[in-house]
């Protein structure tokens, strides 16, 4: 014999229910997916919020800083300066707020280009010495001659 109970529930179920209609299944949704924790984190244990983080000193990454010319010209300088006085490259660069690769990468841009300049400065500068020296030959002929002539001997 049935159970009168379970016949009003299944009445009860299909009132609710448009008639017409089949009642749907309800669609399953993905898992939603976890932040990725920290590598060497354990059970993705979570840390201080930044604000608690700068206030316990930890590092916080800033965001990039783009120099000018005129900025990495004085930065340059000053490491060089630092180097010159006895300052490890290290500790020079660290004091100039750089890394050490930034330090390699601008003075490899700030160095001059001109490998086909110098030959064409080579050419001109042994051709002005040319001239000086035919210019001096041709002076000391001239003062050479005067002597002579003042002295007698000619």
């Amino acid at each position: 014999m049935a159970n009168p109970l379970d016949a009003e529930s299944v009445e009860a179920a299909t009132e609710h229910a448009p008639k017409g209609r089949t009642p749907e299944t309800k669609k399953k949704t993905p898992p939603s997916r976890k932040a990725k924790t920290e590598p060497g984190r354990k059970n993705g244990a979570n840390t201080a919020s930044p604000a608690e983080a700068t206030a316990t000193g930890a590092a916080v990454r800033s965001a990039r800083k783009v120099y000018s010319g005129k900025e990495r010209a004085q930065m340059l300088a000053q490491v060089e300066t630092s180097i010159s006085g006895g300052t490890t490259l290290k500790s020079a660069v660290k004091q100039a707020g750089i890394s050490e690769q930034t330090y390699y990468h601008w003075k490899k841009a700030a160095a001059p280009r001109s490998d086909g300049d110098d030959l064409k400065d080579l050419v001109a500068l042994e051709k002005e010495n040319k001239r000086l020296k035919s210019l001096l030959a041709e002076r000391l002929r001239t003062e050479n001659a005067e002597l002579k002539r003042k002295l007698g001997l000619q």
